[in-house]
């Protein structure tokens, strides 16, 4: 299988190719850069593997939660590769990647993701692991940090004893504790998402069909529909 992964929505910025059974990488801390690097960084892996744009099966990115203006780019970049080498694009959960990263780094079975995802709200979501993949056990929400253990209390009892990762962490450094979840790593690197780990996700997806037209790839943000449901009359 042959996939291109890219991902811009948070201060990472990581592009990640799947060719012929190896995956190669370029990865950067860079949160004023996306723009500048996503696309060079599609090139040199793909000039690694002596590969071309319209030999993929499938590009994949990450669709959020994240940064809106990341997101954006992401999702933009991806459409414009995605027409130009006519393959279909596959969006993928940035907290799903979190997880699956934490998984690769240390086994962890049950992962609770979280984001910084400022105006002191985190993206949160929840994810154990089958057959190698990290599935969602609880729907991805938005919400204020000590909001979350109510919120996890249905599934409190999968989650005891697993794995913190990302900004959501290590921004509120009590959370990890109160969900009763092993702390975070430490360095940046681990507790941001990578775009190589959306190709187990990737893969799955396009086995089983589940790809859409560049025209119809579409982000997730999770504010918006908390923004909506504030408005007058909309509660």
């Amino acid at each position: 299988m042959k996939i291109l992964a890219i991902d811009t929505a948070t201060e990472a910025c990581s592009a990640a190719l799947l060719w012929n059974g190896a995956v190669l990488t370029r990865e950067q801390v860079a949160p004023q850069a996306h723009t500048r690097l996503i696309l060079p960084m599609v090139s040199e892996v793909l000039a690694e593997a002596g590969a071309t744009l319209a030999g993929l099966d499938a590009i994949a990115f990450g669709r959020g939660p994240g940064s809106f203006t990341g997101v954006r780019i992401g999702i933009g970049a991806a459409q414009g590769l995605a027409y130009g080498a006519g393959v279909p694009l596959i969006g993928v959960s940035t907290l799903q990647m979190l997880a699956q990263g934490a998984f690769r780094r240390q086994q962890a079975q049950t992962v609770v993701a979280a984001i910084d995802a400022r105006m002191n709200e985190i993206y949160l979501g929840a994810f154990t692991e089958h057959d190698g993949l990290m599935q969602p056990i609880a729907d991805e929400v938005v919400i204020l940090p000590e909001e979350a253990p109510a919120y996890l209390t249905s599934v409190n009892a999968q989650i005891t004893a697993g794995h913190a990762v990302g900004t959501g962490f290590t921004s509120y450094t009590q959370l990890a504790g109160q969900l009763g979840l092993h702390p975070c790593l430490l360095q940046t690197e681990d507790n941001l998402p990578w775009a190589q780990d959306m190709l187990p996700q990737a893969v799955a997806s396009f086995r089983s069909n589940e790809f859409c037209d560049p025209a119809q790839a579409t982000p997730v943000y999770l504010r918006d529909k908390v923004t909506w449901k504030k408005l007058p009359g909309r509660e």
